[in-house]
């Protein structure tokens, strides 16, 4: 993580995304940007919760961790996203941890300020509740994809969802073969079964399995069997 002290960039940002009405000037000047690499985590699940990130820029990945260690997949967030929006509503330590999929630009506000300056502002309230509401909507989503959709069409949706960035044309990820056991838990099937798909793709041409990883060959016709990527 590293702070960026541009406030005409971070003032960019708010423009951009009509982020002036949600933070009241008491606010403003309690906001900073903070710039995350890809692979870097914005928070870990179970550790205090103390500010809530805004992001403006780049992918994130959501997941939770089981006692056993069982990695669950939970969804891949775009901006404009709110991270730690349920744990400052109920002033809880952080549920799942986030990671960046790609390089991500966040605004951090400490919960000290939300609460000192925040806590009657109705247009932030309105602005986490709808946030709030999304996710759940998402999550309804989701579990009725996984399970009235083929494994083909679900393996296709997670990989562009963790390939591709749309907010950055330059980046183009790939899916490292030590995550397929996290791909076929977020979607439902085996382990073994996710490799019969992905051998099933390669000899179709739409991807190309290497030393370590799995790249995209074509796209266009990986989106023609996702449809809309549930996972984001």
């Amino acid at each position: 993580m590293k702070e960026i002290k541009d406030r005409a960039n971070l003032a960019d940002y708010m423009d951009m995304y009509q982020l002036h009405a949600i933070f009241n000037e008491p606010m403003l000047s309690h906001l900073s940007l903070y710039s995350f690499e890809q692979g870097e985590l914005i928070c870990s699940q179970g550790e205090p919760a103390e500010y809530l990130y805004v992001l403006v820029k780049g992918k994130l990945k959501v997941y939770n961790t089981s006692t056993e260690g069982k990695t669950l997949i939970i969804s891949f967030k775009n901006a404009l996203e709110v991270i730690g929006d349920v744990e400052y509503i109920q002033e809880a330590d952080f549920i799942n941890t986030v990671e960046a999929v790609s390089p991500v630009h966040m605004i951090a506000i400490h919960h000290q300020w939300l609460k000192q300056y925040g806590r009657d502002h109705t247009p932030l309230l309105q602005f986490l509740l709808k946030i709030i509401t999304g996710k759940f909507f998402m999550k309804s989503n989701a579990l009725s994809f996984n399970l009235m959709y083929p494994v083909e069409v679900r393996l296709a949706s997670y990989i562009l969802s963790v390939s591709f960035d749309p907010s950055d044309v330059l980046f183009r990820g790939k899916l490292s073969t030590s995550e397929l056991r996290d791909a076929a838990n977020l979607i439902g099937t085996s382990y073994r079964h996710l490799n019969r798909v992905i051998l099933q793709l390669c000899n179709e041409g739409i991807l190309e399995r290497g030393k370590g990883c799995i790249h995209v060959k074509d796209r266009e016709r990986l989106k023609s069997i996702a449809g809309d990527s549930i996972y984001e």
